[in-house]
């Protein structure tokens, strides 16, 4: 408990050390929708989202991507929520995977609502089935019970509190698809919201992913046996090892953006426009010449220029082969958010 509570201060202080918290913010994120998104057995890639959420982009968009673009959506509503003042509740988890469903598979099985049929884990029916959750009558009662404890004034630390609820909440199963990734999201949204995280950084997917046999193993252990405390254990080491992680990373972003915008500074010719350039790449990694055209807010041929002039320096690479509606990508930055992102 006190390695994990000591990794997320580390987290936290890190987080004010970026020239730009949100930009780091909008990567992870993005990076956790793939991980979380993945566990559910979607083959996307942080590249794949990116490269989606560009209406330039060539290239029809397919059902994993859509699921990965709504779970950015839904994470983004559950904080902005928080931020206005609404708790973690079952209206805002209700919100939320009205949000994750919204579009491609799974938009037919009521987003945004709990179920009102029987659902199962595992095998062909409940009589066979690995894991079978509450009827859908005590769905309700069920919720009302997480969300009491979820605000109990006990001095429980908010990290066991999470750790505890995540796992009630899987084993209540209360929507008919999307629980597991509704699930995960809800440890960030707890843990911002008791001020753990100043910022929302903390995301376990990758954790899961990788010991993921185990979690669900210790998921069935403290249904069968009770066992909270290996559970907790678990949590708490995957804590601290996430926090530890981010820490690395955002150290290794910013050693990346101080040694380029070096080397962009030192150019003769046109340093401002290329640092320009650059500076909407360290902001969207992948992106068009348009688009680095409207947000550096120069002119296409002075974009285009500056992007050519970046990839001939190893900076950028251009992704589509095509020569027309090209799209660039950041190389090493997209390299180190891409560590453990692999599709499974």
């Amino acid at each position: 408990m006190a390695q994990a509570l000591l990794a997320c201060g580390r987290l936290d202080g890190v987080s004010t050390l970026l020239p730009d918290p949100d930009l780091f913010l909008y990567a992870y994120v993005r990076r956790e929708a793939v991980l979380s998104s993945q566990i559910e057995g979607t083959q996307s890639s942080l590249s794949d989202l990116l490269l989606f959420e560009l209406d330039e982009a060539p290239g029809a968009p397919f059902d994993d991507v859509v699921e990965v673009s709504n779970y950015v959506t839904a994470l983004d509503h559950g904080i902005t929520r928080l931020r206005e003042g609404m708790p973690v509740s079952s209206r805002l988890l209700r919100e939320v995977h009205g949000k994750l469903l919204s579009r491609g598979r799974g938009a037919d099985k009521l987003p945004g609502e709990f179920r009102r049929t029987q659902n199962w884990i595992g095998g062909t029916r409940p009589g066979n089935a690995h894991f079978v959750p509450p009827p859908p009558a005590a769905v309700n009662d069920c919720m009302s019970d997480l969300e009491r404890f979820i605000h109990s004034k006990d001095p429980m630390p908010a990290l066991v509190r999470a750790a505890l609820a995540h796992v009630q909440f899987e084993t209540i199963h209360p929507f008919l698809d999307g629980n597991g990734r509704v699930g995960r999201l809800m440890i960030s949204l707890l843990l911002h919201d008791a001020g753990v995280l100043r910022q929302p950084l903390l995301y376990l997917s990758l954790y899961f992913k990788r010991h993921r046999d185990e979690y669900y193993r210790l998921l069935d252990v403290v249904r069968r046996d009770g066992d909270w405390e290996v559970w907790l254990d678990f949590f708490l080491e995957g804590v601290t090892e996430t926090a530890g992680a981010a820490v690395e990373t955002a150290h290794r972003l910013l050693s990346l953006f101080q040694s380029d915008e070096k080397r962009l500074a030192a150019e003769e010719r046109g340093a401002a426009s290329l640092l320009r350039a650059y500076g909407v790449l360290k902001t969207r990694p992948v992106a068009t010449i348009q688009e680095v055209a409207r947000r550096s807010g120069v002119t296409f041929p002075t974009a285009s220029k500056a992007v050519e002039m970046l990839v001939s320096l190893g900076i950028a690479r251009e992704l589509t082969g095509a020569k027309r509606n090209r799209v660039f990508a950041y190389d090493r930055y997209l390299a180190i958010l891409n560590e453990g992102a692999e599709p499974i």
